[in-house]
């Protein structure tokens, strides 16, 4: 059995090794492009409130409302589509990033409405903020991989 398992245990860790990374990247993708499209919809996005007044905030009063929210959703569509294609990778990441950077501000600008008890007791936003680290460390884990570095099942042995 144990000899059986550690076969498996192998063959799998080569699979995700040469395909995780892609499946990673899709997934984020997915994400992305789902959340982005929703914001060109009205009332969609439950996101779309909030980022609207942050991004008014974040650039003086100089982007109406709506303008700010169609200006989200197209960042957030190319970040999807570009991650989804693999295409221009270094800035589609960086686009990423400094999306992300905008998205974390809501709980600076806005600790009434991201926490019930800050900072231990995050709002649905908060939370909906919060999980973003994740997709942070995504972004981190594809870019070690856009100047052909890539992950290995096992370092001892050589493909």
């Amino acid at each position: 059995m144990t000899r059986a398992f550690d076969t498996f245990d192998r063959r799998l860790t080569r699979w995700l090794a040469r395909h995780g990374v892609t499946l990673l990247r899709v997934s984020v993708a997915v994400i992305y492009l789902w959340f982005g499209v929703l914001k060109f919809f009205p009332g969609m996005s439950p996101a779309q409130d909030l980022a609207a007044r942050t991004i008014g905030k974040l650039s003086f009063g100089l982007l109406a409302p709506g303008a700010a929210v169609f200006l989200l959703a197209g960042m957030e569509t190319a970040i999807g589509l570009g991650l989804l294609f693999g295409r221009h990778l270094r800035a589609v990441l960086l686009l990423m990033l400094a999306q992300m950077a905008g998205t974390i501000t809501p709980m600076l600008f806005f600790p009434g409405e991201t926490f019930t008890w800050a900072p231990f007791a995050p709002t649905l936003e908060g939370q909906y903020i919060i999980k973003n680290a994740v997709l942070i460390s995504a972004a981190l884990v594809i870019g070690a991989t856009v100047r052909g570095g890539r992950l290995v099942a096992d370092p001892l042995v050589h493909d």
